[in-house]
């Protein structure tokens, strides 16, 4: 049998919260959406994730990314 599929996931292992906003200054979701992403279904987490990149902007965020290691 082949291994499960890794399950989707947004974040870019920054996990800092935006004060004004609550949401992930890496991912965009909110600290309920992270906290439940283990428990979502594949569909749940593809309807959280396809709406990320609009709520980053429409909060005046950019996505951050962990920097690489040195």
């Amino acid at each position: 049998m082949p291994p499960a599929p890794k399950p989707s996931s947004p974040c870019t292992k920054v996990c800092v919260l935006d004060a004004p906003t609550g949401l992930c200054c890496g991912c965009g979701r909110t600290r309920d959406e992270i906290a439940a992403w283990g428990a979502l279904s594949e569909m749940q987490r593809r309807t959280v994730m396809a709406g990320l990149e609009a709520r980053m902007r429409a909060a005046g965020l950019t996505p951050l990314e962990a920097p690489l290691p040195s």
